[in-house]
């Protein structure tokens, strides 16, 4: 399988998606790996079936969530680009990415595009506020039974009250940016898993 992934990336496509999102000439090659064998239809995408295959994703309670974050609206399919644009937002940023050129396009593993995608895994409905109830839904996939529902309400309740500044009882994008520590921790922590996931050959 290693021999198919090298042959059928070309090196330009290669070179394009390492400016692109960062991820150097090995990592992308054992993605690529991995996204071929997950590629159970041969046809050079994924499904969310084919993501649903990965035991740990298909158990994890934000499994969902995280497997529509690579999906565009109305898709039901991922080429290995969207795959790995989807990854980056969640790679590290190393010392020597910092003082790349400031008048290219924002590395898509920055801070403000990293917020972007997780308010976006937080606003299930998709209206550019997250509501009290999806907040206690997120928090609800992620921490199960091992809270009571009084202890979750009481956690979105303060997020909410720290965050709303306009007072309607949501968090808009530039509220979330204000306490966003809170969420990327807990969207880090699921998202690193994924990495972990995605790149086990």
């Amino acid at each position: 399988m290693g021999s198919r992934a090298s042959t059928l990336l070309r090196d330009e496509e290669l070179e394009e998606i390492k400016k692109e999102t960062g991820f150097s000439h090995s990592q992308i090659t054992r993605l690529y790996s991995r996204f071929t064998s997950l590629d159970k239809g041969e046809n050079g995408t994924l499904s969310r079936e084919d993501f649903q295959r990965i035991p740990e994703l298909a158990i994890n309670p934000l499994g969902d969530r995280i497997i529509n974050a690579f999906f565009p609206e109305g898709e039901d399919q991922v080429n290995f680009r969207g795959f790995m644009r989807t990854l980056a937002h969640f790679r590290p940023i190393e010392d020597n990415e910092k003082s790349k050129d400031v008048n290219g396009p924002e590395p898509l593993n920055s801070r403000s595009n990293k917020l972007h995608f997780a308010f976006r895994l937080y606003d299930l409905d998709k209206d550019d506020k997250i509501s009290r109830d999806e907040l206690l839904q997120v928090l609800r996939m992620m921490v199960g039974v091992n809270i009571s529902d009084e202890q979750l309400g009481s956690i979105a309740d303060r997020t909410i009250q720290e965050a709303d500044q306009d007072g309607d009882s949501a968090i808009s994008f530039t509220e979330f940016v204000k306490v966003a520590n809170f969420f990327l921790i807990l969207v880090e922590t699921e998202v690193s898993l994924l990495l972990r996931l995605v790149s086990n050959s």
